[in-house]
Formats: structure tokens, C-alpha cells, sequence
């Protein structure tokens, strides 16, 4: 049974070759009303895309029989024109590298809540959904930033704070994590039953970054309110509240207006992309992987059955840290950096560079893969042959090197600092045979002068430590002398920011030569990306 405004289109979506859900989805949303399983925090394109499509496959095979309870807590513009204006269905559409396309219509989301103290009654049904015995699981995907409660000196944020000392009182709550600990909070008072909490994000043992934020919180609650210690327990009991590792990737650019044109031209309406965060569609890759640690206390559905990977931690941690710190994570943010400064507005493009393609083979063959440790369940050499064979060089996935950008700063510890370390543990490997991971690191520096490589003044990506580091950076100018050991070495001691300290690491120094080499003046950055790869 279909629903809502795509009722009306049926048959142009099905003339232009879409599949429609296989199952009713009235009584799909009146089971989920009366017993949630599956709820996700943060509702954007990765979602719709991914996660989505995975309870989607669930539900058309009858191993699912409710839907996904999805809330945000920033986006109430994404809730309401994202999703209740499309009652809660997404046009996906798959962009293969021989140009092809396969659309779907999912139609998994059972709720959308905007979950904010300004919407009294999406706060009302969460506290329903977190206090139901019903509730498995719980996803996440609100990027690195979102489980912030402390900044790069270790020290509890501002909000953070607030959040202590007010407590578990939600209209005065601030930060994600204390919105969640609140949920947390309700569902221990009602039942205390089991939950897997599942971060989805992209970086490195984010199930125990994930556990450790929460519990920041809620252990300043029991210090200040004395709330009963029993609710630390329960969430550090991983038999009652587990923090499962996850390794998640699928290239999600934000929706094309091209692929709008295209549709519209199909006849299917509704299709602008005035803010693409809201589109009805989204377009992603073919490729995809997610593999999750199987530690679900209340139970899940077969989620292997939807072609999910389940495995044990070390074969997880194993499998993230062969994605996002050697095989595909550093070589997107090394095309995102020299993009940027190189005037590059598409990732395929940059592939079609001879310098910048040759790039991505030595950070990802030369440097990555001799250290990476293989997860058994995904071949890394294979996986970087993908990569850079079919994923990024595929036309159809328009995506940017300014998207990739954002938020470096929260990015290159895990992208660059994990392989960094190894290095430093081997014994077959020196960090003085790394090049091109350190002049990515000395091009992201110059990327923060917000000037290209042709003298001209460039927009950056958003990164909460952005003001801060072009602070530090203020007395360079481009084309002047520089003392880069003064400027640079407040940055490159960091090891919150890297993960290392990258003087300790032996090519802090390294770093500073090629940053000095690159701010000499105008067109350095592709004359030392040449020299460094002729060599």
C-alpha cells in the first residue's frame, strides 16, 4: 500500500523503472506506534541512503515488520521539508560508474522528530520510543563533531558544562550527547532494558568514543545531581547497554541538481534542489560496506541479511582501521586539500589529474597498505583497487573536494595519525620514508590561508577549529618569508588534533619545509606536488 504524495506518481514511477516498496506501509507505522525496534539519530543523506535501504530490505523480506523511529536534534528544517513533506520517503537513486542508474523509492521511515525542547510533542514520542522494552537499537550518524564535550585541550566544552549543571532537564540541555543521556535517562527510570547504541560515523572505534562521551555527561550528573550510581553502571554494563564498533562507507554527496533535471524530465515531480540537505531524492555510489560488531543485547533483526557485516571487534576495529586510516578515508582528504587550493570542483576530475591521481596511489598504495592490517572479511589491496579504479574516478557521483574539506581538523588524527603511529611501532618501517601523508599535512596548513594556489582569495569548508588555527596562521602571507618552526609548532605538537605528536614522530621538521616551500609564492603547491611525485 503506498502513502502520502507518491501515491499520485506510481505509475511514472513505475514507467521510469523505480521499485516500490513490497510491503503496507500503514501497518508497517502502526506496529512501529506500538513497538519500535530500530530508532537513528541524525537524519541526513547518509541515512536516507543507507541505513534506509538496509531496514527497507528488512521489511520487504518479512524479517522486519516495523519501521525506523528517525530524530534529529539540529535539523528541524531537514524534518520538516526532508521528510514530512515527503511523508517520510525518499527517492534513492544509485549512480553506477558505467553511467547507469537504479531508483528506488524507500519507505522505511515509520516517524521523523525534530528533537528539540521547542517541539513538545516529538520530545513526548522519544521518551515513548527510549522507555519501550521494544527498542533494540538505536544508530547514529551526526558526524565526528556531534559526540564533542571536550575540546582539543581536554577540557569539558562550554555546553558540556551547561549540560552538568543543569542536569537531565531537556529544555536546558545543549549538546547531543546530553539530549541522549537524557533519553538514556528515561528508559533506565522506566525499565532499564538492555539497547544497543551503534555509532555509524565515520572515524576509528567510534563505539568507544561514543560510550566515553555519554559517560562524561552522565558522570557529571551522578557528581552533581547524585543521581543514583546504579545508571552508570547500567550503561557501562555492555550486557545491558552495548557500544558496538562499526566501520561504515558510502560515498554520499549531496543531491545533484543534474540528477534533479533529470528526474523532473522523467516526469517525476518534486524533485528541486533549492537546499539539497532537503531534496526528495538522494544519490549515492553502488559501492558500499557497513560491518558491525554483533553485540546487540536486546536482540536485532538479520541485518546480515540485508548485506550488513557482522563480525567481532577486532575484525571490525580491524576492517575501520584498513578504511578510514590507509585505504580510502586519507586519499579522499588528500584529494580534498590539493583540490581545493588547485581550483578542482568535482572529485572525478581531480582524478583525471596526473599529479593528483598519482597522489592518491602513493598515500594509499606506497604509505598506506604496507601498514594496514588486513580484516580477513575485506582484502585491502582489493579494496583500494576499487577505489581508485571505479569510486572515485566515477563521473556520476558528483561530489566535491569542499565537501570532503569539512571539518579536517576533526579528521586527520584517525586519517593520517593511526598510520603515523604504526610507523613508529615498526620495526620494518621508518616514518622518514613517509612523504606524501606529511605534504598532505603541510598542504592542509596552507589550505587554511583561505588563498589558492593562483594568489586568489578562496572560501573554506566549515571546521570548528577553524578560527582558531588561521589565528596561529594570521602572520603568514603568501609570496613572504617565514618563520614556520615559531608558527607551526604550536599545531604540529598537538596530538589531539593528529593523534601524535608530530615532532616526536620524526617529520614534525618535515612538515615545516614543505609548508615553508609551499607559501613561497604562487603556483608552489603544484610545483612541489610534481617535484615530490617525480622523484
Amino acid at each position: 500500500m503506498m502513502s502520502g504524495k507518491w501515491m499520485s506518481n506510481t505509475a511514472v514511477l513505475e514507467e521510469n523503472q523505480v521499485k516500490l516498496p513490497k510491503f503496507d506501509q500503514v501497518l508497517m507505522r502502526k506496529k512501529t506506534v506500538e513497538r519500535p525496534q530500530w530508532a537513528h539519530l541524525g537524519g541526513g543523506n547518509l541515512y536516507r541512503c543507507f541505513h534506509a535501504k538496509i531496514a527497507q530490505d528488512l521489511i520487504n523480506s518479512g524479517e522486519l515488520e516495523t519501521g525506523v523511529v528517525v530524530f534529529d536534534t539540529f535539523g528541524k528544517e531537514l524534518i520538516e521539508k526532508g521528510y514530512h513533506a515527503n511523508d517520510n520517503q525518499t527517492l534513492s537513486v544509485i549512480l553506477k560508474a558505467d553511467g547507469s542508474v537504479d531508483k528506488e523509492l524507500i519507505a522505511s521511515t515509520a516517524e521523523a522528530h525534530y528533537f528539540n525542547a521547542s517541539n513538545h510533542d516529538s520530545v513526548v514520542r522519544m521518551k515513548e520510543v527510549f522507555q519501550n522494552p521494544s527498542l533494540q537499537f538505536v544508530t547514529v550518524t551526526i558526524t565526528e563533531k556531534g559526540y564533542a564535550v571536550k575540546d582539543v585541550q581536554g577540557n569539558l566544552t562550554p555546553e558540556a558544562e551547561s549540560d552538568i549543571e543543569v542536569g537531565p532537564n531537556f529544555r536546558q540541555l545543549k549538546t547531543t550527547m546530553g539530549q541522549l543521556a537524557y533519553l538514556m535517562y528515561c528508559r533506565y527510570k522506566s525499565s532499564a532494558a538492555p539497547l544497543a547504541l551503534v555509532s555509524t560515523d565515520n572515524f576509528s572505534h567510534n563505539g568507544q568514543r561514543f560510550k566515553d562521551s555519554l559517560l562524561v555527561i552522565i558522570q557529571g550528573w551522578i557528581d552533581k545531581w547524585n543521581l543514583n550510581v546504579d545508571f552508570l553502571w547500567y550503561l557501562s554494563d555492555e550486557s545491558r547497554v552495548a557500544f558496538p564498533y562499526s566501520m561504515i562507507d558510502r560515498i554520499t554527496p549531496l543531491p545533484s541538481p543534474s540528477i534533479a533535471k533529470q528526474l523532473i524530465k522523467d516526469g517525476i515531480s518534486g524533485m528541486t534542489v533549492d537546499n539539497p540537505s532537503f531534496a526528495a531524492f538522494v544519490n549515492t555510489e553502488e559501492t558500499h560496506y557497513l560491518v558491525i560488531e554483533d553485540k546487540f543485547p536486546n536482540g536485532r533483526p538479520k541485518l546480515e541479511d540485508a548485506g550488513v557485516y557482522l563480525a567481532d571487534r577486532e575484525t571490525v576495529n580491524n576492517a575501520d582501521l584498513m578504511k578510514v586510516c590507509s585505504c580510502l578515508n586519507p586519499l579522499h582528504t588528500s584529494l580534498a586539500i590539493f583540490g581545493c587550493l588547485l581550483g578542482f570542483n568535482k572529485i572525478y576530475k581531480e582524478m583525471q589529474d596526473e599529479d593528483l591521481s598519482e597522489l592518491v596511489k602513493r598515500v594509499g598504495y606506497v604509505e598506506g597498505l604496507p601498514v594496514v592490517v588486513n580484516p580477513k572479511i575485506i582484502d585491502p589491496k582489493q579494496f583500494i583497487d576499487e577505489v581508485i579504479n571505479l569510486r572515485l574516478v566515477n563521473p556520476n557521483i558528483p561530489d566535491a573536494p569542499q565537501r570532503i574539506a569539512s571539518d579536517t581538523s576533526q579528521k586527520v588524527s584517525i586519517r593520517y595519525g593511526e598510520t603515523i603511529k604504526a610507523y613508529m611501532s615498526s620495526d620494518n618501517y621508518e616514518t622518514s620514508e613517509l612523504t606524501f601523508i606529511p605534504l598532505t599535512l603541510a598542504a592542509w596548513l596552507r589550505y587554511l590561508l583561505a588563498v589558492d594556489d593562483d594568489g586568489n582569495a578562496m572560501t573554506l569548508s566549515p571546521d570548528p577549529l577553524l578560527e582558531n588555527l588561521q589565528a596561529q596562521l594570521a602572520s603568514v602571507k603568501l609570496g613572504q618569508k617565514v618563520n614556520a618552526h615559531e608558527i607551526l609548532q604550536p599545531i604540529l605538537s598537538n596530538d589531539r588534533i593528529f593523534g601524535v605528536n608530530l615532532y616526536e614522530s620524526g617529520i614534525g621538521e618535515k612538515i615545516e619545509n614543505y609548508f615553508t616551500e609551499l607559501v613561497a609564492g604562487s603556483g608552489q603547491v603544484r610545483e612541489i606536488l610534481h617535484r615530490e611525485l617525480s622523484k
